[in-house]
C-alpha cells in the first residue's frame, strides 16, 4: 500500500507540474536581454507554485486567480555559453544572454534576406546566407496572423545565423527580414556578444494595425483608430474600409494582437521599424500615429526607455513623398527615445522595394551604437536645418549634425533637389552657390565638396526669394551628404 501511495504521489506531482506552461518566446536557442531584469512568464493552475532557475539565479512565482504567473530574473551580463532555463519540469536549452531587439513594419521590413522573387529580396542575400556563420545571432520570423485579442499561442523558433539558413530557404523555410538580418549582424560585429532579433512584419500594412490601444492615451485627432470596433476576418466587408484601414488585418491593433503581443512583457532594448507607405496619404496625422505606436510599445513592453529607430521612406514615385517624410522627421524630433535613418539615396522609382537593405540597417545601427552602446565617436544623425536667413538673392542655411557637406550625384547632372520661389509663387530649380563642382571632359558635374559649413542656395531669376524646399519634386532622390556620409532629408522653409 505504501508503495502504491508513493507512486500515486509521484504521478500527481508530475501532473501538477505538467500544467505549468511557458510563454511563446521561451523556446530552445533564445536570447535573453542583458543588463535588465529579465521577465519570464506563462500560465498554470491558479495558485500553482513556479520556480525559475537560470545560471546562479533562482526565483519563485505563484499563478494568480486567472492562471497567469510572472517571475523576474536579476539583470545579467552577456554570456556566449548556452545554458538551460528551468521552469519546474520544463527545460529550455541553449539560452544565451545578449542584446534583444524587435523588428516590425510593412513590406520593406518584411522583405526577406532571400526569397523566390527577384524583385522582393535583398540583392546580396544569397551570398550572405551562404557565407555568414554567426551562431550567437538568433533570429525569429513570426508567422503572419491577425487577432481580435492577444494571440499567445504563436510558434516561435530561434534560428541561428549560419549557412544552414541557406539550406533552410532551399527547403522552403521563410527567411527573416533582410533589414533585421543586417541590423543584427551589424550589432554582433560591433559588440561581439549574442544578439536576438524578432521579426514581426507584414507587407502592405498600416501603422494602426501594429499599434496597441494603450498607445492612443492622451493623443488627439486619432479617435477613429482608438475607438475602432474590430470584426473577425470572416465578417469583414469592403464597405467597412475607412482610410488606411482597408482590410480585416489592417484594423487597429489586429497585428499587434496577432504578431507582437505574445512577446510582451519580454525584456528588450528596443525596436526597428520601416513603414509609412500605407499611411502616405495622411501626412498630417502620421507623426501622431507614430507617437501612438511608440507609446503603446513602450507601455506593453514595460520599458519607458524603449528605443525606436525607424526608416524614413525612400522615393518610389509617389509625388507627395516629401510630406510624409517631413511627418516622420517631425516625430523623430519630438520623441527623445526615437531616431530616424534617412535613405533617400537608395530608392528605386521603378520598384517600391529597393533591394539594398544593408545600407538601411547600417544607418539604423549607427543610432544604436551611439545612443545605446556608448560609441561616442559615431556620427549617427543626418543633418537637419538649424537656422536660415536671406541675404540678397540667396538663402543661407545652417544645419545641425554637419561640419561640412559634399554632393554625389550619381548621374553627374547639375540638379540639386533645391527649389526656390519669390513673391509670385513660381518654383524654380536652385543651385548651391558655394559648391565646388568637379570637371569631367571640361563640363561641370555635381560630384564634389561644399565650401564652408553652411549651404548657400539661389535660383536664377529669383531676386527676392521667399520660400525654399528640398526634394519636393521628381526624382526626389537625395545627393547632398554630411561629411559623415549621411544624406539630408526633405524639408521646406518660408511658409
Amino acid at each position: 500500500m505504501k508503495r502504491l501511495i508513493t507512486a500515486t504521489a509521484i504521478v500527481a506531482a508530475f501532473a501538477a507540474q505538467a500544467k505549468v506552461k511557458l510563454a511563446a518566446p521561451f523556446t530552445d536557442g533564445m536570447v535573453l536581454q542583458r543588463e535588465m531584469p529579465v521577465r519570464v512568464w506563462g500560465t498554470a493552475d491558479a495558485g500553482e507554485k513556479v520556480k525559475v532557475i537560470f545560471g546562479d539565479a533562482s526565483v519563485d512565482a505563484v499563478a494568480d486567480a486567472s492562471g497567469k504567473w510572472l517571475a523576474e530574473l536579476p539583470a545579467m551580463k552577456a554570456c556566449k555559453t548556452g545554458r538551460t532555463l528551468a521552469v519546474n519540469d520544463i527545460r529550455v536549452s541553449d539560452v544565451l544572454v545578449g542584446e534583444v531587439w524587435m523588428c516590425a513594419g510593412q513590406s520593406n521590413t518584411d522583405c526577406p534576406v532571400w526569397g523566390a522573387s527577384p524583385r522582393y529580396r535583398d540583392a546580396w542575400g544569397s551570398m550572405m546566407l551562404m557565407t555568414t556563420d554567426r551562431p550567437l545571432v538568433r533570429l525569429v520570423k513570426t508567422p503572419k496572423a491577425m487577432a481580435l485579442a492577444p494571440k499567445l499561442d504563436i510558434k516561435v523558433e530561434w534560428m541561428k545565423m549560419t549557412p544552414a539558413l541557406w539550406d533552410a530557404w532551399k527547403a522552403g523555410k521563410a527567411m527573416p527580414s533582410a533589414m533585421g538580418y543586417y541590423y543584427a549582424l551589424e550589432l554582433a560585429n560591433a559588440l561581439d556578444i549574442p544578439i536576438g532579433l524578432v521579426d514581426s512584419s507584414w507587407g502592405g500594412t498600416n501603422v494602426d494595425t501594429w499599434t496597441p490601444r494603450s498607445g492612443y492615451k492622451g493623443l488627439s485627432g486619432l479617435d477613429i483608430e482608438r475607438d475602432w470596433k474590430m470584426v473577425p476576418q470572416k465578417d469583414w466587408k469592403p464597405s467597412m474600409a475607412k482610410g488606411p484601414i482597408g482590410a480585416a488585418h489592417k484594423q487597429t491593433s489586429a497585428l499587434w494582437y496577432g504578431m507582437v503581443a505574445a512577446y510582451t512583457p519580454m525584456s528588450v532594448r528596443g525596436f526597428i521599424w520601416y513603414q509609412g507607405c500605407s499611411n502616405s496619404r495622411e501626412p498630417e496625422r502620421y507623426a501622431n500615429k507614430m507617437q501612438a505606436l511608440y507609446n503603446g510599445w513602450a507601455t506593453e513592453f514595460r520599458n519607458p526607455d524603449l528605443s525606436l529607430y525607424f526608416v524614413q521612406l525612400t522615393p518610389w514615385g509617389f509625388k507627395d513623398i516629401a510630406l510624409i517624410q517631413e511627418a516622420q522627421a517631425k516625430f523623430a524630433a519630438a520623441e527623445k527615445n526615437a531616431a530616424m535613418a534617412v535613405i533617400n539615396d537608395v530608392g528605386n522609382l521603378h520598384d517600391i522595394h529597393p533591394s539594398d537593405k544593408r545600407t538601411v540597417a547600417k544607418r539604423l545601427s549607427l543610432h544604436a551604437l551611439k545612443r545605446n552602446y556608448g560609441w561616442k565617436h559615431v556620427q549617427n544623425e543626418s543633418p537637419t536645418l538649424k537656422s536660415w536667413k536671406v541675404e540678397g538673392s540667396k538663402f543661407v542655411l545652417s544645419f545641425n549634425d554637419a561640419d561640412g557637406f559634399y554632393v554625389y550625384n550619381a548621374d553627374r547632372s547639375l540638379t540639386t533637389g533645391f527649389e526656390v520661389c519669390g513673391a509670385d509663387g513660381a518654383w524654380k530649380p536652385a543651385k548651391i552657390s558655394n559648391f565646388k563642382a568637379s570637371l569631367r571632359n571640361g563640363k561641370k558635374s555635381y560630384l564634389g565638396t561644399v565650401e564652408g559649413k553652411d549651404l548657400i542656395v539661389e535660383a536664377e531669376g529669383v531676386a527676392a526669394p521667399k520660400k525654399l524646399r528640398y526634394l519636393y519634386s521628381a526624382p526626389w532622390f537625395g545627393a547632398l551628404y554630411s561629411e559623415a556620409g549621411l544624406p539630408v532629408g526633405a524639408f521646406h522653409i518660408g511658409d
